[in-house]
Order: structure tokens, then sequence, then C-alpha cells
């Protein structure tokens, strides 16, 4: 199985590259939805935040094993969030980054790689107050970042794209995320071109 750490540290680094290729100009421009691409951004750096902070606290029990069980255990409390509220702390993350977002964004990149550098693999609590292991806890960031970095490329009109481990990831996630959903058999219909999924279809 490939290493957890090096992929999510591809996916850090790509982010940090695709922040560089945000023009001056378009930083308040459109993101997604009700985002601008700073809000988009600074949601995105949260696949970051999250990993060094939550390295800082310590889980008494795992409650999740694999990472598609962690979108479906977090499924409803995301959903108790309210829609507004997942819109506003994008925002705070955006205003977060302050006046040089790229700098910021290579710092926290800096920070997270070697924090996991030296962390080995512990029980830590996450949102929720789950608790799960760290190389459960990182292919979901990878997930994330994959994701987001292509709604920020196409935000920001540019094609590049996260590098294929981390592509390879990101997809296999979602498919077992859609098989823990019960959406197993559909998905696999249409990935092997048999029927199409149904509009507005999703696994997170």
């Amino acid at each position: 199985m490939t290493d957890p750490r090096a992929v999510f540290a591809s996916a850090a680094r790509y982010f940090a590259s695709l922040a560089r290729d945000v023009p001056g100009d378009r930083w308040n421009g459109p993101g997604l939805g009700e985002w601008s691409v700073r809000d988009l951004v600074g949601h995105t750096s949260r696949s970051l935040i999250t990993v060094s902070t939550y390295l800082q606290a310590p889980a008494q029990h795992e409650d999740v094993t694999e990472p598609a069980d962690y979108y479906v255990r977090i499924n409803d409390y995301a959903a108790g969030m309210g829609a507004a509220a997942i819109v506003e702390r994008g925002r705070q993350a955006g205003r977060d980054l302050g006046p040089d977002p790229v700098a910021t964004i290579d710092g926290l990149v800096e920070r997270v790689l070697t924090d996991i550098d030296t962390a080995g693999d512990p029980l830590i609590e996450v949102i929720a107050g789950l608790g799960l292991r760290l190389s459960t806890y990182l292919p979901t960031r990878t997930f994330e970042i994959a994701v987001h970095g292509l709604d920020i490329a196409s935000a920001i009109g540019t094609d590049r794209t996260p590098p294929r481990e981390v592509l390879a990831e990101a997809a296999a996630l979602a498919a077992r995320i859609g098989v823990h959903l019960g959406s197993g058999p559909a998905l696999l219909m249409a990935l092997t071109g048999r029927t199409g999924l149904p509009a507005g279809f999703s696994v997170v």
C-alpha cells in the first residue's frame, strides 16, 4: 500500500503550488458557491491546519479504522452544522490567510510535513470527538485537497491537476465511501460505462 504520509505530502505541495498560480486580482473573485477564491483556498488550507492541530489532541479510543468510515460517521455531524455555518467557516479561513496567502500556505505546509515526519502513528481526536489513527486521517485530508484543488483550478482557469498518486487515492476513497453508503453497484456500473449516475449524485 502507498504510504499515506507520502501521498499527503504530495497533495500538500500541490496545493501550495496551486496557490502560487492564483493571479493577484483573482483572490476576491468567484470561487465555489458563495465562497470567493480566497475563501475556497482558506477552506482547503484547513486540511493542513487540522492535521497539526489534532496531533496535539490524543484520543483515548479508536472509533474509526478506515478513511471511508470517517466520512460516513461525520455525515450527520456535518449536516447538523448547517450550510450557513459552513460558508462562514470558509470565509473565516480565508481571512486567516492574511495579506500574503501564498506565504501563509507555504508556512502551513512546512509545519504540517515536519509534524507528521516525527509523529509516528498516534491515535488522535478529530471533529465530533472521533478517535482514529493519523494514518487513517491523512487520506481524508488528501481527498479534500484533491477535490478542492480541482475546484480552485477551475475557478482561476488553470489546468493544473493533482499528482497521479493523489488523484488515485482520492478516487479510490470516493468509491469506498460510495460503497459504505450503499451506492457501490451504481458507481461500478457508471465507471464501467453501463449506466450514468443520477443528477447531483455525490458521496460527500
